[in-house]
């Protein structure tokens, strides 16, 4: 099947749809300096992320999964937002109501380019949250870097583009201990986490009701599948269910056009190998106009 990724086309389908679903993922914030951590170089020193974004890690050695979460919390406060994250937002203040971006990025970038919070729904939490991991005490939007004195080296900034040794898997690191790390201002017992979304926990109901009563109050016209391979459940599940409420699909995605992922596109569906930060202002400029020096858009 032949791929569609006219721009022309795509831009005559979005013209006329009126209820748009977005899912990003980590592919958004790459322009933005953030790694991955999957695929090729997806390593944190020789740990593959999966194996430390687990609440059985953090109880085996919640030091190690602290350094791998603050040296991640330093680079999200280094990075700024891209002109793909401004693009999603221009879109939500654009169609209101009738667009909602799932986001599975935890970086808080989206929220940094001002994308309207009612539009916006970060499925796997964010970086800056953090919680007990036991009662249900939270602090929301803490950006202390290093977020506590143990984790200093996480926070550091090597000069001249030297190697940090934090990322050498040979270098010896020093074993932060419980008693180095934060307890729960409330139960003053347990330790406090970040507070995302791990592997093998469940998502916020709260949050999955409010996306599942966007697809419900209507018909879906498009869903936009940015920088995600949608291997992820259940947040890959909402392209199926888009799918079912009339959605076109449309991924913008390095990987988009590769035959291991164009397999899964229907004949009206859309697939740009771009990188979305550059690609997204192109895009979507019928809605919220041309991309300005400023970062800001403006319709002709």
């Amino acid at each position: 099947m032949p791929i569609q990724n006219d721009v022309d086309a795509f831009h005559a389908a979005l013209r006329t749809s009126r209820r748009v679903l977005a899912l990003c993922g980590a592919g958004l914030s790459v322009s933005s300096g953030l790694p991955t951590f999957r695929g090729a170089g997806g390593l944190w020193r020789s740990y593959p992320s999966q194996e430390l974004a687990t609440f059985r890690a953090f109880r085996t050695n919640p030091g190690l999964v602290w350094l791998f979460y603050g040296y991640r919390r330093h680079l999200a406060l280094k990075a700024k937002p891209n002109d793909g994250h401004r693009a999603l937002a221009a879109l939500a203040r654009t169609k209101g109501s009738e667009f909602l971006c799932l986001t599975q990025n935890v970086d808080n970038l989206s929220q940094r380019a001002n994308h309207p919070p009612s539009q916006l729904l970060a499925l796997h939490g964010s970086l800056f949250d953090i919680k007990c991991v036991t009662c249900d005490w939270i602090q929301r939007d803490n950006f202390d870097d290093p977020f506590c004195p143990a984790l200093e080296p996480a926070s550091v900034d090597m000069p001249n583009g030297e190697p940090n040794p934090l990322l050498d898997p040979y270098h010896r690191i020093h074993h932060i201990t419980e008693d180095e790390l934060p307890k729960c201002p409330e139960c003053k017992t347990n330790l406090q986490r970040p507070g995302v979304v791990w592997y093998g926990e469940d998502l916020d109901p709260s949050v999955l009701a409010t996306a599942d009563q966007f697809l419900a109050a209507g018909p879906i016209d498009m869903i936009l599948v940015v920088g995600t391979s949608a291997q992820v459940w259940p947040a890959a599940g909402y392209i199926e269910k888009a799918r079912r409420r009339g959605a076109r699909v449309v991924v913008v995605d390095m990987n988009a056009e590769d035959p291991e992922e164009t397999y899964k596109l229907e004949a009206d569906d859309f697939a740009f190998a771009r990188d979305a930060a550059k690609a997204l202002p192109v895009l979507l400029e019928p809605l919220i106009g041309k991309l300005q020096g400023d970062g800001s858009f403006k319709k002709g």
